[in-house]
Parts: C-alpha cells; sequence; structure tokens
C-alpha cells in the first residue's frame, strides 16, 4: 500500500476512563474525525452539494492492540482499502509516532446515500478517483505541536 493520509490530534483529558487510558469508544470517534478529513481532501468539502457524495457507515471492526494515554500524540492513519459498486472500505491504523506503536486498526464501510430517493446510490466516477489514488503523505496536524 502506499503512504497513507494522516490526521494527528493530541489525547485530551477527559477522553481517559478510570484505568488512565483512551476510552475504548473514543477510538471510533478519532477514525470517524480522521475518515472526515480524509474525505474533505479527496472530494474537496464533506457537504454533500460541494463534494458531490454521501456516505453512511455500514460496518466497522477495531482490533485494540495498546493504549493510548493521557497528551499521548497520535496519528490516524487512513487509506482506502477496497471500492464496490456503492460502497467502499477505508483502513485506519491508530499510531503513538513518539515510539510507533501501533495501538488500533480498524476497517470501516461505508455506502454511498442519494438523499433524494432515500436509498445507496454508485460511487460516482469522481469520487472513485479519489478513493483510488488516496491522500499520500498528507498530514493532517491538530494536535498542537
Amino acid at each position: 500500500m502506499s503512504q497513507p493520509f494522516i490526521y494527528r490530534l493530541r489525547v485530551r483529558y477527559h477522553e481517559c476512563d478510570g484505568q488512565k487510558i483512551v476510552f475504548n469508544a473514543r477510538y471510533a470517534e478519532y477514525i470517524d474525525i480522521a475518515a472526515l478529513e480524509y474525505a474533505r481532501h479527496l472530494f474537496g468539502s464533506v457537504d454533500s452539494k460541494t463534494g458531490g457524495i454521501d456516505w453512511r457507515l455500514v460496518q466497522q471492526s477495531l482490533q485494540w492492540k495498546a493504549p493510548a494515554h493521557f497528551d499521548d500524540v497520535l496519528d490516524v492513519q487512513v487509506q482506502t482499502k477496497s471500492l464496490g459498486t456503492t460502497s467502499f472500505c477505508l483502513l485506519a491504523d491508530v499510531v503513538r509516532p513518539s515510539d510507533s506503536v501501533l495501538l488500533v486498526s480498524a476497517e470501516t464501510t461505508y455506502v454511498v446515500f442519494d438523499e433524494l430517493t432515500d436509498s445507496k446510490a454508485p460511487i460516482p466516477e469522481h469520487a472513485r478517483a479519489s478513493l483510488q489514488s488516496g491522500a499520500p503523505g498528507v498530514v493532517v496536524n491538530c494536535s498542537g505541536s
């Protein structure tokens, strides 16, 4: 696979649980934000009227490997795994760049949605081309570093 798109963030205090590690559900939030920023880069906008595509999450699986802690800087690395007729799958790895430890791996499947017909729709050709190309080496840094 090519170099991934990276969304960099810093763990905030309220994202940690009683065990003093990032609460497990927060990783899905981190991945959702990273996927949104990936789409913003690919489609120019996340507004379906401007970017020309609307999508909905239909399946997500996460595998936890190691914990993150308050104030850790994390990279959520996003790549397109596969494209179907009406759906696409993104891979996301959450990595702590200070020691290169892989914390979480995820696969998320989205279906393209047509708001007017209230049903799934084919992936538009411009979106298909963007998803195939990905955003290798692009970094969106929201960590404050």
